[in-house]
């Protein structure tokens, strides 16, 4: 995903949206430690009274960026939650995640960034983010649901997997593979639908067997 834009607030003063927009900017293509706070308020051109009389520390800064990000994400689907559900739902979050590696400056995904930055799980910049994939989940998790799906809570953990390997390897590596590999197991998880949980076990035991079969 790219980085944010600001969330909307009532009396945002200018001076904010800037510091706001160069924060975020920086964070999702630099990283979060590796850009201090004067590089923050050179970029925003503001001075460093205004920093603190609107985020009390680098970390409450952090957290707005996390914030406005899912806001972003939320603000970029409305229609879709609105007017699709189920199979086609799932679809176009789907589409979503492949229009974001598609991005120009994509540089992963904003949250798992961020996570490998704060190693303490109870860090608000973690709590923040296991906000967001929680809220994520269930937006899937609903959608299976609505289509009919067996076990819809599997099928939105896999989903997830999904995403968060396609959106680091997509950075990683070459996003023509990632979003075909990950297109993939989303067609998979969609035809999974209409497949009783005996027959999907039958058929990964088939996929095993012709794996191991393939291996020298």
């Amino acid at each position: 995903m790219g980085f944010a834009e600001p969330p909307p607030a009532k009396n945002r003063s200018e001076a904010r949206e800037r510091l706001f927009a160069a924060a975020s900017r920086l964070f999702y293509a630099e990283g979060i430690n590796s850009v201090g706070i004067e590089r923050i308020i050179k970029e925003g051109q503001v001075t460093l009274a205004t920093f603190y009389r609107h985020f009390p520390s680098k970390l409450d800064l952090v957290v707005a960026y996390l914030h406005g990000a899912h806001d972003h994400i939320c603000r970029a689907r409305p229609e879709q939650v609105e007017t699709l559900q189920g199979r086609d739902l799932v679809c176009a979050v789907g589409d979503d995640v492949t229009s974001r590696i598609l991005q120009a400056a994509f540089r992963g995904c904003a949250f798992l960034n961020a996570v490998s930055e704060f190693e303490d799980p109870q860090s608000p910049v973690r709590l923040v983010v296991a906000e967001h994939r929680q809220w994520y989940y269930q937006l899937l998790r609903r959608a299976f649901e609505d289509a009919g799906h067996q076990l819809p809570a599997n099928a939105a953990r896999h989903f997830v997997t999904l995403r968060d390997g396609a959106m680091s390897a997509a950075y990683l590596d070459t996003p023509t593979t990632a979003i075909r590999t990950f297109a993939r197991g989303v067609d998979r998880l969609i035809r999974a639908i209409d497949t009783s949980p005996e027959q999907r076990t039958r058929e990964h035991q088939v996929d095993g067997s012709s794996a191991d079969a393939r291996r020298p």
